[in-house]
């Protein structure tokens, strides 16, 4: 199942394009992420039926991530955020992205153009620790070689909150 999921990438291709009500409803989610249907409903003057169908879609066709995504590195003891770029013999890709898949420690695996074939977003405890990953990606098959890039503030989180509220209409 890895080896099919990691050939064909993760495209959403059952990804249905949200619209108004989603950006407002994932907006309101935002503000406050315990919030009831219910309550969604009533904060957004919406049905609940309406509320509870889009979450549902939304959830199905994979416009939501995980809820793990939201968990901050920090907090499970991993301060430390780099970024790989990995080179791999090309007639191995698929066995090397499975051995960088199978590393708990990459949170995120993107195929790239450019330098490299893969981008790895890599937590750490430490120096050491980034270190002992780094020594453990070269020693996987299919790997070529890898440049590390230690991160050393984040400037800009991740955020979906402006192109939402452009969607919203706000």
């Amino acid at each position: 199942m890895l080896k099919e999921r990691l050939s064909k990438g993760f495209a959403l291709s059952n990804l249905t394009p949200l619209d108004a009500t989603d950006a407002r409803i994932l907006l309101a989610l935002d503000r406050d992420p315990q919030a009831t249907v219910v309550a969604l409903a009533n904060d957004l003057k919406l049905a609940r039926n309406t509320v509870q169908a889009r979450l549902r879609r939304m959830n199905t066709n994979g416009a939501l991530g995980r809820n793990s995504r939201r968990v901050e590195p920090e907090a499970v003891g991993y301060p430390l955020l780099a970024f790989v770029t990995v080179s791999i013999q090309q007639r191995m890709r698929v066995e090397a992205t499975e051995a960088l898949a199978g590393l708990p420690e990459i949170v995120e695996l993107l195929a790239t153009t450019g330098e490299g074939d893969m981008l790895c977003r890599v937590v750490a405890r430490d120096t050491a620790d980034l270190n002992r990953i780094t020594e453990h990606l070269v020693d996987m098959p299919g790997i070529v070689r890898t440049s590390t890039s230690i991160v050393l503030r984040t400037v800009r989180p991740l955020r979906m909150d402006p192109l939402l509220e452009e969607l919203a209409g706000r």
